[in-house]
């Protein structure tokens, strides 16, 4: 009896352990090509890669997502197919069957953009588009959708904001940098808003799939949301 008793709570501790690691892995994600469907003058044809790098970098560096890099898959599965093809010592080659795949696919669209001006005569502009003053106040609306890869249904959808003044915005810090054309942008409010929407980003990205749907963090982002509908609706002239 003691060696069975032993024995069921050796296996039931093994299997406890076993548990634990799983429910520990930390989500495969994928990162997309942004994509845009505003007017906003910054965007040009490179900018959804640009932004889809600077998301990339961000979530990599928060340790909490095994993010896999996808837009470099070509240079690594052609460093592979270089090891198989026996020209590689074989201790050193990289192996076949062995890139990581995605549970889930991260897709982002710029909803909406548009930013306000004040002094020098005042104004306001939008898409990009400024019609006078000094540019003071930039606004940013990012769609998000999390695809389960497995299944090809969206496992997640929410819509994230940011609002930056030149004063700047509260929303932490940015651990990336601006590239290529997005640079110049890198000190203004449109920048802030940028950087604000790739933060709130891998916030909620971290809440809804590291922490839970069910988890109190979610109620958060829940009434975030309601305030964004409340205020669409009564931005909607409906007479």
């Amino acid at each position: 009896m003691r060696i069975k008793a032993l024995l069921l709570f050796l296996f039931l501790f093994s299997v406890s352990l076993f548990s634990e690691g799983f429910a520990q892995e930390k989500p495969r994600i994928g990162v997309l090509r942004f994509t845009n469907n505003t007017y906003a003058g910054w965007w040009h044809g490179g900018v959804g890669y640009e932004l889809q790098d600077m998301l990339i970098s961000e979530l990599a560096s928060t340790n909490s997502f095994r993010v896999l890099e996808r837009r470099e898959l070509d240079a690594v599965l052609n460093e592979q197919d270089l090891g198989a093809s026996g020209r590689i010592n074989p201790k050193t080659r990289a192996r076949l069957g062995k890139v990581t795949g995605a549970k889930y696919l991260v897709a982002a669209t710029v909803s909406a953009f548009e930013h306000n001006t004040s002094g020098g005569g005042g104004g306001i502009s939008y898409g990009g588009i400024s019609l006078g003053g000094k540019q003071d106040k930039a606004y940013m609306a990012v769609d998000l959708k999390v695809i389960d890869v497995e299944t090809g249904e969206i496992y997640d959808a929410r819509t994230v904001e940011a609002t930056s003044k030149s004063s700047g915005i509260r929303v932490g810090v940015y651990r990336g940098g601006f590239g290529g054309h997005l640079n110049q942008y890198k000190d203004t409010p449109v920048g802030k808003a940028i950087r604000g929407c790739i933060i709130e980003i891998v916030d909620y990205l971290q809440c809804s799939l590291v922490e839970g749907k069910n988890s109190g963090c979610m109620d958060e982002y829940s009434q975030k949301d309601r305030n964004r509908r409340e205020k669409t609706k009564k931005s909607i002239d409906l007479e």
